[in-house]
């Protein structure tokens, strides 16, 4: 019994325990505040910032308490032990710590936030949640051709946005320029065919021209970036088999998929009110069973 009060004496001994004892209560603490926010908080994305922001105090506490527990007095007669204990920690723990490290990075910079759209460890997709590990996305793409769900839930370590590039498709600058190519014959009308393509673009991008025209000026005066042309146009390619009109245009990241589609069907329906003064051109090879010959050779 002697022996387990002199190991209860140790200095070491009761710092340990009574910062488990603290650590204990932070934990619960964040625990019940976390319940109380989700309860009393209505907003959706004011509770989702409400909960994170609990999350983070709480670990910041835990820090600044194992901080002072450890260094506050003493300091001389365990300042080899805590280095040990802090290197062997730290190396064996590492992508844990770059994992929080990379959490703290992501809520004070900025770099993505719940809702945004990003592509991070060659993985695109919605961010659904982030915590202090790992980010959590809706992903996109893989053997689903489009700009829309897999159905696959991906979670990534925070670690990742050091160690590669974040494509951000939503932040600061909600839009994407997209290209599409109609493809017509030679004895076609150009100008004509370039006048449709114009005419029926503008009336399905006039709101993301004037809603992005906005977000862009923001961005030049906020980055050393070009003042770029938002409005759609045209460029012209010559080919072998027919004439290639290519539309670049701006767009809803969202909203990609089904805007090329509507594009194309109003192009396509007004392309056909020509009464063949432009036409879609295309190659089209059919093979049939090659009939029977019969080859008689003259004596």
């Amino acid at each position: 019994m002697q022996v387990v009060f002199d190991f209860m004496e140790d200095p070491i001994i009761r710092k340990g325990i009574r910062f488990l004892i603290w650590v204990i209560f932070i934990v619960v603490s964040i625990g019940l505040l976390r319940k109380l926010a989700k309860k009393r908080i209505d907003n959706l994305e004011f509770r989702y910032k409400a909960q994170k922001g609990i999350e983070v105090i709480g670990y910041l506490l835990i820090a600044i308490l194992l901080l002072i527990t450890f260094t506050l007095d003493s300091v001389k007669d365990y300042t080899i032990i805590i280095g040990l204990a802090t290197a062997g920690l730290t190396f064996t723990l590492q992508e844990l710590i770059l994992s929080v490290a990379g959490s703290f990075y992501i809520f004070f910079v900025r770099v993505y936030k719940p809702g945004d759209r990003i592509e991070i460890n060659n993985i695109t997709g919605d961010v659904i949640d982030i915590d202090s590990i790992y980010t959590t996305i809706m992903e996109m793409g893989e053997w689903v051709s489009s700009d829309n769900y897999s159905g696959r839930i991906v979670k990534i370590s925070n670690a990742f946005v050091f160690k590669g590039p974040i494509k951000n498709y939503s932040i600061d600058f909600p839009f994407v320029w997209d290209e599409l190519n109609i493809l017509i014959t030679y004895d076609s009308d150009i100008e004509l065919a370039k006048k449709i393509i114009i005419e029926r673009s503008k009336e399905l991008l006039s709101d993301y021209n004037q809603k992005s025209k906005a977000k862009w000026a923001r961005m030049v005066k906020r980055y050393y970036i070009e003042n770029a042309k938002i409005d759609p146009t045209i460029a012209m390619e010559l080919t072998d088999n027919w004439i290639a009109l290519n539309l670049r245009y701006i767009t809803d990241y969202k909203l990609r998929r089904s805007t090329k589609h509507e594009l194309f069907k109003n192009i396509e329906h007004s392309i056909n009110l020509t009464k063949g003064k432009v036409k879609l051109a295309s190659t089209t090879l059919q093979l049939l069973k090659i009939p029977e010959i019969d080859v008689r050779v003259k004596q």
